[in-house]
């Protein structure tokens, strides 16, 4: 049997893997462009956490490869420092720390002097989590309650306005998580990211389209009011279903001024058992804060007129292929899919799991809310009204 001896990639192949790897390609099809197995590919690109590594650039301050040489020369020709440092137009103690830093007189070379010079000069710049243990056990904490690094960082700059020391970006949070080697942040806080993936993907790297069915009679989302679009007015909702294994789903809604969350368990997916399910939602609800839905035109909701007519709430259907035109749904329920992982049996989670699932999305601060939470300004809609 016959082994491939281990590939040492070249600058530019590792260029070519992170340019792939940008653009949404998979371990695997980047692996093929050089006859090898994805493992050889992940090593590489795990090790930086998925970021791509900054290409490293010399000072300006610094000695050239010419003006070693030209030391080099100097040396062999038994000239002064002084002398040396005219010509290179430096100052003498320059020339003079980088003979004794490299050997010396007698050992001085100049292709080793700027090897080992490039070496000294990979001085990483220390993560502000690493001296900050308030902060990181802060951090830390808010992710085993699943909050999100970007709801963290916005969080904390609302919570500690006029102390920097508690400011950090998102992306430091996750390059924390993700290159390990920075000894910060536990591998183990991965799971309680959304993804639970161990390093950051390509925004490219899983666009997907779904066919949707046909909805006799269904009101196009063109027909919908503009007063809906600016989300100024509350009452008006996003709704979907997510599967899970076994014919299982639990019935999702997002209202779009705030971005309150409501969850329904549902026994299947036939349109009788959706309607009753989102009837029995509106009634939880003044109907001042229940003036609409939006779906897409999944079979569920064939039954869209009983709906309307037991509720006086319109229904409106989008396009298809627009999955973004219920944003505020779509991101919710990728969201949900930390608590009901794809392929999981949904039917064994109680409505009032859903509810407890619901109450802690409804209480995480959200960006688009700059920063706070859904329940908050739910709250405050519920409080106009009365």
């Amino acid at each position: 049997m016959s082994y491939r001896t281990r590939i040492i990639y070249s600058a530019h192949q590792k260029e070519l893997m992170w340019d792939r790897w940008k653009k949404g390609s998979t371990l695997h099809d980047i692996a093929r462009l050089f006859n090898r197995g994805h493992s050889s590919v992940q090593r590489i690109l795990q090790e930086a956490g998925g970021f791509r590594p900054r290409t490293r650039k010399r000072s300006i301050l610094s000695l050239t490869l010419d003006e070693r040489e030209t030391i080099s020369r100097g040396i062999a020709m038994d000239l002064s420092m002084r002398t040396i440092a005219t010509k290179l137009g430096r100052s003498p103690s320059t020339v003079s720390r980088e003979i004794r830093r490299n050997g010396g007189y007698a050992s001085y070379r100049a292709v080793a002097a700027d090897k080992a010079a490039w070496r000294r000069a990979l001085r990483p710049k220390p993560c502000k989590l690493a001296g900050q243990l308030n902060l990181k056990n802060l951090i830390a904490r808010k992710l085993q309650c699943h909050w999100s690094p970007e709801q963290i960082a916005g969080w904390l700059k609302r919570q500690y306005p006029n102390d920097e020391h508690y400011h950090v970006s998102h992306e430091t949070i996750y390059k924390s998580l993700f290159i390990q080697t920075r000894g910060v942040l536990k591998k183990e806080l991965l799971a309680c990211l959304r993804s639970r993936r161990v390093m950051r993907r390509s925004r490219y790297s899983s666009l997907k389209r779904k066919g949707l069915g046909t909805i006799v009679d269904a009101v196009s989302i063109s027909e919908r009011p503009a007063s809906v679009e600016d989300r100024a007015v509350p009452g008006h909702w996003e709704g979907d279903l997510i599967a899970g294994s076994n014919n299982s789903y639990i019935a999702t809604l997002v209202e779009r001024h705030s971005r309150y969350v409501m969850l329904a368990k549902v026994k299947n997916r036939r349109t009788d058992t959706i309607i009753d399910a989102l009837i029995k939602q509106s009634q939880k609800l003044p109907t001042e804060l229940y003036k609409s839905l939006t779906w897409d035109r999944g079979s569920e909701l064939a039954g869209h007129k009983t709906f309307t007519l037991a509720t006086d709430i319109d229904v409106y259907f989008c396009d298809p292929h627009s999955p973004w035109q219920r944003g505020s749904n779509e991101n919710t329920n990728r969201l949900l899919r930390q608590y009901f992982p794809k392929g999981t049996d949904l039917s064994i989670h109680s409505q009032s799991k859903l509810s407890a699932v619901a109450r802690q999305l409804n209480e995480r601060p959200r960006k688009t809310l700059e920063y706070e939470t859904p329940a908050g300004r739910f709250n405050a809609c519920v409080a106009s009204i009365g």
